[in-house]
């Protein structure tokens, strides 16, 4: 086999458009927050980029997409990219990536491990400290993502329905995930309500006020995620085809139906067409549609749309009710999103798309589909559910993940980073620690009131 020039081109920007979601994401999540901790929640996103990078390529990947043990996980045959190069091909080369380098395919899967931990760090906003922010990074990556992304997106995973062997007779689940709804959403969303159980809510939390401070940020971080989210779901597949052109055309009507419906419906219950309500639905429509992207007709992905729109938004405003403290709603619009599109995968995927002849869903012939996407829901949900938490609880007895109440209040910018986003900030002046003089003790000093002075 030899290299695929187009197909490489395309997944070279497909990676890129990837990767560019991360500090969308970070600018999506820092404007949702009080001023106070938009550096905080913005570095959770871009240190990820970092710290994911190179647990990926030593030994993440190996073990994700390496050579399999039981269809549980990969082993240790690629640690450090051994004999991961410029050959096309791959552990998926029979339907994946026909033509593409074995080191961009390895690439592009780094991109979707990178934004899934920084997906979760929106529902403990505000109250994390970093260092113990970074380990929980590093073993989630390593213990929850990594045998998740075996399961669903390895040929050779118990949950995938991407073999070699179309038919696959011989195994079990057959579950479709084209972009990540099961391996990243559902993961990400459950993930995120196990880690509101463990930090507890924020101090003052439904006696104060906690409103986004910059609701422009949200929406240019929204226009990063939906622009990077065409590489995101078209660039699954594999290279510049037919089916990457359906994913990117249901990628974007998707998107586009739950941001109308998010803003009717805030429009209706709350009296105003609400800008922050429009990009959330955005968010949740593109959220919806990743698991069934490449294998579905648009009209389909509009009802995909249309659903998660009005799901999301009903699952949001019962969050709400109860008290939930997920400070960026990660459970109500990923969680929430990423399981009914999968479960929409099972009803609307057609052969017709993908030309994957098993790729069929309720509405096409084949009942069994809803099933294989609902076990695979149920397994991922309650692993990531489960993981998460005793990872959490461990660190938390161990190191303490929450930051004190003094420091909650004075903000994460200050207290764990040292700086602020805004020096004109009306609500007080920091003392910074000297980067030449022994570093004192960072306090801050409240300014007068106008009355006062």
């Amino acid at each position: 086999m030899e290299i695929d020039t187009g197909n490489t081109a395309w997944m070279l920007i497909a990676s890129g458009l990837v990767l560019l979601m991360t500090p969308g994401l970070g600018l999506f999540y820092g404007g949702l927050t009080r001023s106070k901790n938009v550096l905080g929640t913005i570095m959770q996103s871009f240190i990820s980029i970092g710290v994911v990078a190179l647990l990926w390529i030593t030994v993440g990947y190996s073990l994700a997409f390496g050579p399999d043990w039981h269809g549980l996980i990969g082993n240790f045959d690629w640690v450090g990219l051994k004999d991961v190069g410029g050959a096309p091909g791959g552990p998926n080369g029979a339907i994946y990536g026909v033509g593409v380098p074995h080191v961009l395919f390895m690439a592009f899967q780094m991109m979707f491990a990178i934004i899934t931990p920084a997906l979760i760090t929106g529902a403990f906003a505000e109250r994390a400290k970093f260092g113990p922010f970074l380990v929980f990074t590093i073993l989630w990556s390593l213990f929850v993502y990594v045998p998740i992304a075996h399961w669903v997106f390895a040929y050779d995973g118990w949950l995938s329905a991407f073999s070699t062997d179309a038919a696959r007779p011989d195994r079990g689940l057959n579950a479709l995930d084209f972009a990540g709804g099961i391996a990243i959403h559902v993961s990400a969303g459950t993930a995120a309500l196990a880690s509101v159980f463990v930090f507890g809510r924020r101090k003052g939390y439904g006696s104060l006020p906690m409103e986004p401070h910059d609701v422009p940020m949200v929406v240019l971080g929204t226009a990063l995620l939906w622009f990077g989210w065409f590489g995101f779901n078209a660039g699954s597949a594999g290279g510049a085809t037919s089916q990457a052109a359906y994913a990117f055309v249901n990628t974007n009507t998707s998107g586009a139906a739950a941001a109308v419906v998010w803003t009717i419906l805030s429009w209706r219950f709350n009296g105003k067409p609400s800008v922050l309500g429009c990009t959330a639905g955005a968010v949740a429509g593109l959220a919806a549609v990743t698991p069934a992207s490449g294998f579905i007709e648009p009209m389909e992905a509009m009802v995909i749309g249309l659903v998660s729109g009005a799901l999301c938004f009903f699952a949001v405003r019962w969050r709400a009710r109860i008290h939930l403290d997920d400070s960026l709603d990660v459970v109500g619009v990923h969680g929430v999103g990423g399981i009914w599109g999968s479960v929409a995968c099972g009803l609307f995927a057609t052969s017709a798309v993908s030309g994957i002849p098993y790729a069929n869903g309720l509405f096409h012939g084949h009942a069994q589909q809803v099933w294989d996407q609902s076990v695979a829901i149920l397994v991922v949900g309650l692993f990531s559910f489960g993981m998460t938490f005793a990872i959490l609880k461990a660190l938390d007895l161990l190191v303490g993940i929450r930051v004190s109440e003094e420091e909650e209040e004075l903000g994460l910018d200050i207290t764990q980073h040292g700086e602020r986003a805004y020096t004109a900030d009306e609500g007080g002046v920091a003392v910074l620690p000297s980067p030449i003089l022994p570093a004192p003790p960072v306090t801050y000093i409240p300014m007068a009131r106008k009355s006062e002075a």
